[in-house]
């Protein structure tokens, strides 16, 4: 398995997510202007951080007790967003370690899954743009190459 990454966790009234890696911080944000469960943001924060690969597969969470000082919030929110999350397949326990990113191909499905969703979504800002297939293709073309893929 893989060494901890920390995450720290703030609380804010703001929407801005920073997410950065390595040795850098990286945060969970969480909105209380949002209407939906703290621990539904949670879940939603971590699955955005699986399967944009932030968090690795082996890669371990935060502890519950820790994650809910971070955030100043009851540990039992924690453990509903964690126990939602093992049961979505995108974290695995071990008990008495902690809870860990799952490392199977399941994450990498769901992340081509992320990039064909993205994909549409862009197909249909350009489609109401009125570029061409022809021209969004040259650009993209352009854009694959510059990027060095």
């Amino acid at each position: 398995m893989r060494d901890s990454l920390y995450i720290k966790c703030i609380k804010t009234n703001s929407t801005v997510d920073t997410v950065r890696v390595g040795k850098e911080l990286s945060m969970i944000v969480i909105d209380y202007k949002d209407k939906r469960p703290i621990y539904e943001q949670i879940i939603e924060k971590y699955e955005n951080l699986i399967i944009r690969g932030v968090l690795e597969g082996g890669s371990k969470l935060p502890s519950v007790r820790s994650l809910a000082i971070d955030l100043s919030i009851n540990p039992n929110t924690i453990q509903k967003a964690y126990t939602e999350l093992e049961r979505s397949g995108y974290i695995y326990s071990v008990k008495g370690k902690g809870n860990y990113v799952i490392d199977d191909e399941e994450i990498k499905k769901r992340k081509k899954e992320a990039v064909a969703e993205q994909s549409k979504n862009l197909v249909r800002l350009v489609k109401s743009l009125g570029i061409t297939k022809e021209e969004f293709m040259e650009n993209l073309n352009y854009v694959f190459e510059e990027v060095g893929l």
